[in-house]
């Protein structure tokens, strides 16, 4: 295993210092479920939840959380997001939300924890807009689905995983 990149001889934490990796164009695409108690997936459902369409607001919240990630994360760099997308979409058979986040840039470092961060904003929207109904929501799941660009190449989780 190689020298840890975020901390210095002393053992301060740093900032990787990205000053002189060439702009490369950098995707990521990250998911996360939120499981929901029958009532709860019935309301949103029905767009019955008080607070608003939850998965809207959930897809909104997602984006801004994915352009906040370096604001979130104590190391990570701040980077300008050329593209973010968040979805969010009821699964019947598994009484849950899907949530994929979708980010790309033209940047020196990777957009995969702003693909996550995106994926975990909006499932703590979802809780945060349904939780008056029940608060046995469960969040699980959320994982890198898919990594492009940079020094270490494509990454994409194995089919059937």
């Amino acid at each position: 295993m190689g020298e840890l990149t975020h901390l210095d001889r002393e053992g301060h934490p740093v900032m990787v210092d990205v000053s002189g990796k060439p702009e490369t164009d950098r995707e990521a695409v990250a998911e996360g479920w939120v499981h929901l108690p029958e009532r709860v997936f019935n309301a949103i459902l029905k767009n019955q939840v008080q607070k608003g369409d939850v998965l809207k607001i959930a897809e909104l919240a997602g984006i801004q959380g994915a352009k906040q990630t370096a604001s979130l994360i104590p190391l990570c760099h701040g980077i300008r997001l050329d593209q973010a997308t968040v979805r969010c979409q009821l699964v019947l058979e598994r009484k849950a939300v899907r949530v994929e986040c979708h980010v790309k840039a033209r940047e020196v470092t990777g957009v995969e924890m702003e693909a996550l961060t995106g994926v975990s904003v909006a499932a703590l929207t979802v809780y945060d807009m349904c939780k008056a109904l029940d608060k046995g929501i469960e969040i699980r799941g959320i994982r890198l689905l898919m990594k492009k660009g940079g020094k270490s190449g494509e990454y994409r989780v194995p089919e059937g995983v």
